[in-house]
């Protein structure tokens, strides 16, 4: 894995990736890179325009598919639309935001981050089941870090909201996730990956779009010292294509502190490592969203 790179993407050709949050940053640039690698890419994204603008970008093979993690019917009409799938990236998020709630009723970003993915994972698993060597990649963050999951309370329905707390929250919930989906399916591979610290419309947005003087000042310096958007898609590009990619493990950066470098098998924390955890964030997240997962 050595200073793996772009350049070491086996050919994709007769593949087909659904990539969501594809329109901007990680997502765009994987859908770009994949395409050009000769795989046809299902750009998930909530805006079709901005979809549309970003396939434009794609030189291969792109379609636009209309998916709002943030609402359970678009998900499901959605998952509805793919019959094939051989790599799913869930690499869509929100971060920093201010209290809100999804369509759903559930809070923004553990709706977003984790439920969503979760309901659209599930939803895909009959496609997903129909090709040999199928995986699903999701995009965690170094924020799981300081995440802890309350399943009392998980969409902080009582305790105080912090846009620290509950981005945390729902980066933990997707490794522990990624870790349960690859524990009970014997025939589709889950790997968990990360960015590091990399320059994306995200961190833009959470610098600009609050009135602390601390978040936007956080926000810029953490800018500044960012790698590019082309360096931190490479983990989430080795986790989904590597022929050495191991189920149920952790990729990022391999630089300082995980912030910057080339896909390395990333460090997690004992909470991400809870399995008795991850069982019951799997039982919490079928009772929230509705939707049970077809495994054997």
């Amino acid at each position: 894995m050595s200073r793996w790179t772009e350049a070491d993407i086996p050919d994709q050709t007769g593949r087909t990736v659904l990539v969501t949050g594809a329109n901007s940053g990680l997502g765009l640039r994987t859908a770009q890179v994949l395409a050009a690698r000769g795989a046809h890419v299902l750009m998930g994204c909530r805006s079709v325009q901005r979809g549309e603008t970003a396939r434009r970008t794609v030189k291969g093979s792109a379609e636009v598919l209309e998916l709002d993690l943030a609402d359970l019917a678009s998900v499901r009409t959605a998952a509805e639309k793919v019959e094939k799938l051989d790599v799913l990236v869930n690499n869509a998020g929100i971060m920093a935001v201010p209290n809100g709630r999804t369509v759903d009723g559930f809070e923004r970003q553990f709706g977003t981050n984790h439920l969503g993915h979760a309901a659209l994972t599930w939803l895909l698993l009959p496609a997903l089941r129909q090709r040999p060597g199928a995986r699903v990649v999701t995009v965690a963050s170094l924020a799981h870090q300081y995440g802890h999951i309350d399943f009392a309370d998980p969409n902080f329905d009582r305790r105080p909201y912090t846009l620290r707390g509950s981005y945390g929250q729902s980066k933990l919930a997707n490794i522990l996730f990624a870790r349960e989906l690859e524990r009970r399916s014997s025939d589709v591979t889950s790997i968990a990956a990360h960015p590091g610290l990399t320059a994306t419309e995200l961190t833009n947005n959470m610098a600009d779009a609050h009135k602390s003087v601390v978040l936007r000042v956080g926000g810029k310096i953490s800018h500044l010292f960012s790698q590019s958007v082309e360096m931190g898609a490479l983990p989430q590009l080795y986790a989904a294509t590597s022929p050495e990619a191991r189920g149920g493990e952790y990729y990022g950066p391999d630089g300082f502190n995980g912030f910057r470098g080339h896909p390395a098998v990333a460090r997690m924390t004992a909470a991400a490592r809870d399995d008795l955890a991850a069982n019951r964030l799997w039982e919490l997240t079928i009772k929230l969203t509705g939707i049970a997962p077809d495994l054997p």
